[in-house]
């Protein structure tokens, strides 16, 4: 089983780019899911689940950190895509934190970040961006070839490892790189770990426990199939 977890801020295009991967994934007859995680509302699992006939779930966050949310329900799934018979599973998170990074070790992490939302945005997203391992920057139709190469040289200033793939998602192009990238990944590995520490906060999230799974953890806690619960004295 591979984990590719795409995060990036509300409306940057992360769902036009896992459908187009996911179109790819099919052609080439591997198997995939689909998890939604949001805080209110989200509709992706849906049109996924209707357009490519895969197995989809949603999850929200509710008053809960999305974030954190991903930290506590992401072991149960993987367990969960496993019984679907699924390859790989794609998580997308509601990218609305900039200070915690959803990626797991053992995973792919593809942060997606729209070329339009200002030059300075690579500078503002802190680990969202430093941890990931692609960058893809989409809508690179709607900017100058100059736009172009200062959003790039802020990405590589802000994260110096990472691959950055430029990408209009809408036509499909740039896409099969990151195909590349995600079939040539590594297997998760249980137990799962943050890559990142989790900014200081209260939660036994925030406060620097890794452990991926609500078992390990107190505070205020939600399952895949159980709405949020206290954990704790």
């Amino acid at each position: 089983m591979k984990l590719i977890i795409f995060a990036g801020p509300p409306t940057c295009g992360k769902t036009t780019v896992i459908k187009q991967v996911i179109k790819r994934m099919i052609a080439k007859k591997l198997k995939s899911s689909f998890i939604k995680i949001d805080v209110l509302y989200a509709d992706e699992d849906e049109t996924i689940n209707k357009e490519f006939g895969i197995p989809t779930r949603k999850i929200y966050s509710g008053e809960l950190c999305p974030d954190h949310c991903n930290v506590v329900v992401l072991d149960e799934a993987v367990e969960w895509a496993e019984k679907t018979g699924s390859d790989y599973l794609f998580v997308e998170t509601a990218g609305l934190c900039l200070r915690c990074s959803p990626y797991v070790e053992k995973s792919l992490g593809i942060v997606v970040l729209e070329a339009t939302s200002g030059m300075n945005l690579p500078r503002k997203i802190g680990p969202m961006l430093t941890l990931a391992d692609i960058s893809v920057i989409t809508k690179i139709d709607l900017v100058s070839q100059a736009e172009r190469e200062v959003f790039r040289y802020r990405v590589l200033e802000s994260a110096k490892g990472v691959t950055v793939v430029e990408s209009n998602a809408l036509y499909g192009i740039g896409i099969d790189p990151i195909v590349r990238q995600i079939i040539k990944a590594s297997d998760v590995e249980f137990p799962m770990f943050l890559r990142g520490n989790p900014p200081v906060g209260t939660c036994t999230i925030c406060v620097g426990k890794k452990e991926i799974g609500a078992k390990n953890h107190f505070g205020v806690l939600r399952t895949m199939d159980h709405e949020l619960f206290y954990v704790g004295e």
